[in-house]
Parts: structure tokens; sequence; C-alpha cells
């Protein structure tokens, strides 16, 4: 393994400083002594809009992307982007629909959400379940994966990168969401920089080792060496099929995946939700410009590292690691980074995790804070729940840190196994959301069915094939041998797309029973009015729109 030398640690040092600088004169500048519990977990009216975007941003990408985004880039190429891709359109839907919504009726959480507009125990049985999932499955692969890439990179001890990684985001996260906020815009710079930087030695470098020059020559090569790499819709013969479907990334299960992880998630929401509607979408906005950069910075040089690998370019334990995990492909590529660059990248992937952590942690505290502990005890003094918030960051921290080390990441790689098992609920609280945006007879009941409804379908179509053969799904598409079990699987995406419609209908058919009986419900303050936009905004979307056309029709 090629050590950090003393002029990385020199790169790697200037980034912690300028960031631990900033984010103390931020603290110093923005603090108040009389500070509100939304002020701290908010930052209300504080945030700009590219403070917004870079948190969103920052907030988002972390070790899941640059570690096993850049793996599944190694296995199956560009059509792994979909997921950042689609974001992007995503946030765009997300900002015209959605924050209106939250923004006319003075949501702040989600679990306020589902009080309001259904019922209390809706909201505390999510409050719980999203606490659960928020430390035990987002917050532990964040720093699991985080620190698997920091030790390949750096030698240190994984338990050191473990804590090391833990305590820094601790420091950021105490400080609120002011000093998440325009911390996130230096964590974003650090992390675009490295990666672009990272992605052009790495082409080049294929280039290199194929008798040519240039970044140019290095994607001609990668094209040639690597061409079922570079696809975006993958076919029924492809072995990777059953993790991203064929159309379904277009047509399924993919927006259940984007609309509830940007639109019906505190970890991302809450960072638009303490502006008003034009800087919040601005923000949004913004952040769905960055996205289009991510398959360059992280899915790329996971098909260098391809191509590098099958031209036997890595050393023999980099070699044999690529072969036993292709999550290994980032840290192994970062390697052959020439000093000062290593700095730099390793600085990005560093920024990266950092901020997800601060970012997670906050969104953990303000849950818990308001939407827990202040319905436990609601004569908390404000100034109190601060310091609630500040002790949940430190307890959450701890226990991601005692759990991670335990976190079994399957053979699907990290991003794959985050994605599929998030996806057991999914659907359900979607559905659940979407119904409760738009649809003024939606019931709790109802709400409660697609909760829990909605996790048991999951869990009975992930097993059926244990106990029924599907095979008959196959012709349409629907089911794909799983070359592990040898059994027909229903790939993810289309799982969560079926049990979604099922969620729908339930919620449907339970509605309409009850408002027949007469049960009334929580109706939202929502108008048509809500969702007009400005014309930089819809140019803004059009052109984002335009960009995804553009490279589907090219790498179709």
């Amino acid at each position: 393994m090629k050590e950090l030398t003393t002029g990385d640690y020199a790169v790697f040092l200037i980034y912690f400083l300028i960031v631990a600088v900033y984010g103390l004169w931020v603290y110093r500048r923005k603090r108040n002594a009389d500070a509100t519990s939304k002020d701290y977990f908010l930052a209300e009216g504080s945030l700009t809009w590219w403070a917004i975007g870079s948190s969103l941003i920052a907030s988002n990408i972390s070790a899941e992307q640059f570690v096993a985004m850049s793996g599944n880039g190694f296995t199956m190429g560009l059509a792994v982007s979909a997921y950042e891709l689609m974001a992007a359109i995503t946030l765009v839907i997300v900002a015209i629909f959605f924050i209106p919504v939250y923004l006319r009726n003075k949501i702040f959480t989600m679990p306020q959400f589902l009080h309001q507009r259904y019922n209390s125990t809706v909201a505390m049985i999510m409050a719980v379940f999203w606490l659960l999932l928020y430390v035990i499955v987002n917050l532990t692969s964040i720093l699991y994966l985080g620190a698997i890439a920091v030790n390949g990179i750096s030698g240190i001890n994984f338990t050191v990168c473990l804590i090391a990684l833990a305590f820094f985001a601790v420091i950021i996260t105490l400080g609120g969401m002011k000093v998440i906020g325009f911390t996130d815009v230096i964590q974003v710079f650090f992390l675009i920089l490295g990666g672009l930087v990272t992605t052009y030695i790495a082409v080049t470098l294929v280039a290199e080792h194929n008798g040519t020059t240039g970044i140019f020559n290095g994607l001609k090569v990668m094209s040639e060496k690597a061409n079922d790499h570079f696809h975006m819709i993958l076919k029924r013969d492809n072995p990777k099929y059953i993790d991203l479907p064929g159309l379904t990334v277009l047509l399924g299960g993919m927006w259940i995946v984007n609309l509830n992880y940007w639109g019906c998630n505190q970890y991302i929401t809450q960072r638009a939700l303490g502006a008003n509607l034009k800087t919040a979408r601005g923000g949004i906005l913004f952040a769905a410009f960055l996205k289009l950069l991510m398959p360059l910075i992280v899915v790329l040089p996971g098909i260098a590292a391809y191509v590098l690998y099958k031209d036997q370019v890595f050393a023999g334990d980099a070699q044999n690691s690529l072969k036993a995990n292709p999550d290994n492909a980032y840290p192994v590529l970062l390697n052959l980074l020439p000093t000062g660059f290593k700095g730099l990248s390793f600085a990005a992937l560093t920024a990266a995790v950092v901020a997800s952590l601060a970012g997670k942690a906050n969104s953990i505290a303000t849950i818990f804070t308001l939407d827990i502990f202040k319905k436990l005890k609601p004569e908390t003094p404000d100034y109190k729940l601060v310091t609630v918030g500040k002790i949940t960051v430190v307890v959450a921290m701890i226990l991601g840190v005692v759990i991670s080390p335990f976190l079994g990441i399957d053979k699907k790689g990290g991003f794959t196994f985050i994605q599929e098992y998030t996806g057991f609920v999914s659907p359900g609280i979607f559905a659940m959301f979407i119904l409760g945006f738009f649809w003024k007879k939606a019931t709790s009941n109802a709400a409660l069915f697609a909760t829990i409804g909605g996790f048991i379908f999951s869990v009975l179509f992930k097993f059926l094939p244990e106990f029924m053969d599907l095979s008959f799904l196959s012709p349409v598409g629907f089911a794909v041998v799983n070359k592990d079990s040898g059994l027909y699987e229903i790939p993810f995406l289309d799982r969560m797309g079926f049990v979604f419609i099922i969620c729908i209908i339930g919620m449907w058919i339970i509605s309409t029973i009850e408002t027949a009986r007469g049960v009334k419900t929580n109706g939202l303050d929502v108008d048509a009015s809500m969702f007009k936009t400005s014309n930089s905004f819809a140019i803004g979307s059009l052109i984002i729109c335009g960009i995804l056309v553009a490279i589907y029709t090219l790498l179709w």
C-alpha cells in the first residue's frame, strides 16, 4: 500500500483548518444567546440559496457514493449513474410540488407533517422508526464505508479512522444547522475539486497504460475496453440486471427511491425548511445542477479502475482486493495518485463523509428532540431542547461507532445494499406522503396500512422466491435468475413499484370506506397557486431536462 506522504498530510491539514476556522467564524458571527430550537436545528432564515444547495449535496454525497457507487461503476458501469442523474429531475419536482406544501403549512420535520396531516399515533410510530433507520442503517453505513475508505488510502487503523470521522462530525454538528450549512459550502468545494482531479488522473492513467495521452483518449480506450460499462440501460442478459432492471430505471421504482429520499426525508428536506420559498427553490435547483456532475466524480473512476484492473496495472495486493471486493476500487485508485493530489482526493473523501455524518446526526437530533422528547415533556424550555439535541448528537454518533463494525454489507456492494434495504420501507412512506399532500380524504388508518403493510409486503416479495416459482414473470421482465441462489427473483426496484401500487390501492380503499362512514381527515392548505415558479427557475429546469434527455439518448 502506498502511504500518505508529508505533502498529502499538508494538503489534508489545510482542508481541516479551513473548515474548522470557517465553522468557528460562522458560529461566533451568527451565534444568538437566545437562539430557539428551530434556529439551532433549521438555521431559520439564515441559509442562502448557495448554502442550501451545497448542504444538500454535501449531506447526500458520502462514502456511499465515493466508495460504494464507484464499486458499482467497477462492476456495472455508467448505468448506476441513474441514481444521480434522475435525482436531478427529482429535485426539480420536489422544489415545485413538495417544498411549497411544507413551507405553506409551516412544517419543519417529517413527523410533524404526519401529526398535522394524520394523527399523533402515525407521527410517533414514524418518528421512532426514522430514528432507528437513521442510526442503525444510515449513520452506521456512512461511518463504516468512510472508515474503510480512509483506512484503505492512509493505512491508519480502521478503528482510529472510525472514531476520528465521528469526532470531526460531532464538532461540526454541535454548532447547529447554521455551521453545518455554511461549512458544507467548503466541503462541497473540496468534494468536487478533489473528485474531478481524481477522475482526470485516473482516466489519463488509462490512456498512458495503453500507449496514448490525454483525458479524451483515455475515455476512448475505456469505451473500447469496457464497452458494456457505457450503457445507461442494462439488457436482460447483463448479470447486474437484477440491480438495475432495464426500463424500470426510467419508468418504475427508481422514481420511488428518489422522490422518497429527496422529498420525504428529514435528512434532506431539513436544509430547505428554514428558508423562504424563493431561497429554498434556488438552493434545490443549484443542488440539481451539482448532481449532474456526480457521475463524473464517483462513477467514471470506478470504470477507470475496472480497465486498469483488466490491464493488471495494480500491484498484487491491490489486484486481489479488487477481485475480492469491488468497493475497494476508489481507495485502490487513490493510491496511484501523485503526492499532493492524493491528499486533495483524501480531503474530498473525508469532506463527503464528515458532511454527510453531520447532516444525518443533526436530523436524528431534530426528530428526537422536537418530535419525541418535546411531545413527552412539552413543558421543557426551548433552550433546554437545544441541549437535548446536542446530547442526542453525541449519543447517536457513539452508537454509530459501536454498531458500524458489525454492519453486514453483502456481495451486492455497499451502495446496492443500502438502496435495497431502505427500499423495504420507501414505498409505504412515499405512498403515505403523496396522498397526504394531494388527497384530502386519506385517513390515519390508511396511513398506518401504508407504513406497516408496505414493510410487510416488501419482506414478502423479498422472500417469495423461496416458496414460489416466479419463472412465469420472466417473459415480461419482472423476474430474473439470481446467480447466487439460482432462483427467479423480482428485482428490488420492481418490488418497490409493486408495493407502492398496493399501498396506494390499499390507502384508497380504506380511506373511501372510512370517509363514507363519516371519519374526518386533516387536509393541508394546498392550492394551485403554490406551484407557480419564476422564469429563471423554469429555464434552469428545462436545461436539466435537456441534459438528461441527451445523456440517455447518446448512451442508451
